[in-house]
């Protein structure tokens, strides 16, 4: 297998005005492509996106970009994409948070707005590929096909999150920061050297769209502010109340403000959350064990697996793998773990990998424990 291109393409650069998409788009020229760089305009108030180093799509961001793409000697563009972000990606969030899941805005953004909204832009207007900074690589197979593979560079991987796009999409996809060994401080050195402004300038961290961090304070706002409820022991003895259901995820342990402690002293984590009913279920570590789960709306990097297979489980975007058998019935995705994992929740991704090889990706719908068998 060989990595895909080699000759020269039209090629779309998402440009965020950070220092890996600028790298990124300043080796596709360098390797002859002819590159148009485009910086999304994600908020109608973009000026509220960023607090610091966190968040991104500020008017200083599409400046950063817009500078970068002068030096690299590329054309460059601010598409609007507000709304389609608003619409496919914020409102989810809100919603999955709303129905007691623990959704993953960056799956959401890369499969609705960087490899639909924009690729399908891309494709209309001539393009023939659009390149971002992820670290991730796509692999032209023996048989013609596109495979997602992971980064060679496993500490800066970044493939759970595009575990989202289809074969079409891998098609048209370019990581040029993907299959080379380089640590950040090189991609910055790089970028120094490039003469880029943003070689020094600070990673974006946590969510883009809520600034300041206060994820339980951006979901009051838009969920209609506090709805008391009850903190449960999983006899059901109450401990203790929460203002909202949404302030909290599967395996937290902090902020649970319950009054007194466990009758073996030991700290309690959240077990589940139960919009319907208003109430958060607390316990011990242990209970926390999954032995299998189930996941919808399944999404697969090429061809979808039959059968029964056995594969490695990547469940976070910086966590570990964990061996697991999956199987497809029916469109949903049916996991059973080798050995227990922790702080699983529905809503989450769970995405396969056969070796370096991206399968494809799924939303957690019900969660297996080791010993109540509860759905999560």
């Amino acid at each position: 297998m060989t990595q895909t291109s080699q000759r020269p393409l039209r090629v779309l650069a998402a440009m965020s005005g950070g220092v890996d998409s600028a790298v990124a788009a300043a080796r596709a020229a360098e390797a002859g492509h002819d590159v148009t760089g485009v910086h999304l305009a994600l908020s109608a108030n973009p000026q509220s996106f960023r607090t610091g180093a966190r968040g991104c799509c500020t008017i200083e961001d599409s400046r950063d970009a817009r500078r970068a793409a002068d030096v690299i000697g590329i054309p460059f563009y601010v598409w609007d994409l507000a709304e389609r972000f608003r619409e496919d990606v914020v409102e989810d969030f809100v919603a999955e948070y709303e129905a007691g899941r623990t959704p993953n805005p960056c799956l959401r953004c890369n499969e609705k707005i960087k490899f639909a909204a924009l690729l399908d832009k891309a494709l209309a207007l001539g393009f023939d590929a659009v390149c971002t900074g992820h670290y991730a690589t796509v692999v032209l197979a023996d048989d013609g096909t596109r495979e997602l593979h992971r980064a060679s560079d496993m500490a800066k991987d970044q493939s759970y999150v595009l575990g989202v796009l289809d074969e079409r999409q891998l098609a048209h996809a370019m990581f040029p920061l993907g299959d080379t060994l380089t640590t950040k401080d090189e991609i910055r050195a790089e970028a120094e050297r490039r003469g880029l402004a943003v070689a020094k300038k600070p990673d974006s961290h946590d969510i883009c769209f809520i600034a300041d961090g206060d994820t339980q304070g951006f979901l009051a706002g838009r969920l209609g502010g506090t709805a008391e409820g009850d903190i449960l022991d999983e006899s059901g003895t109450k401990l203790g109340t929460h203002e909202g259901v949404f302030g909290f995820t599967i395996g937290q342990r902090k902020g649970l403000r319950i009054g007194h402690p466990a009758a073996d002293g030991k700290p309690r984590y959240v077990l589940d959350i139960s919009p319907v009913n208003n109430t958060v279920t607390v316990g011990p570590v242990e209970a926390l064990d999954v032995t299998a789960l189930t996941a919808i709306k399944p999404r697969w990097c090429g061809t979808p697996p039959a059968g029964t297979g056995t594969y490695t489980a990547q469940l976070r975007a910086h966590g570990g793998e964990t061996e697991v058998t999956a199987e497809l019935l029916d469109e949903t995705l049916s996991v059973s773990f080798t050995e227990p994992v922790r702080g699983v929740a529905p809503g989450q991704a769970v995405v396969l990998y056969d070796g370096t090889r991206v399968v494809g990706s799924a939303t957690i719908a019900t969660t297996v424990r080791r010993e109540t068998a509860a759905a999560g």
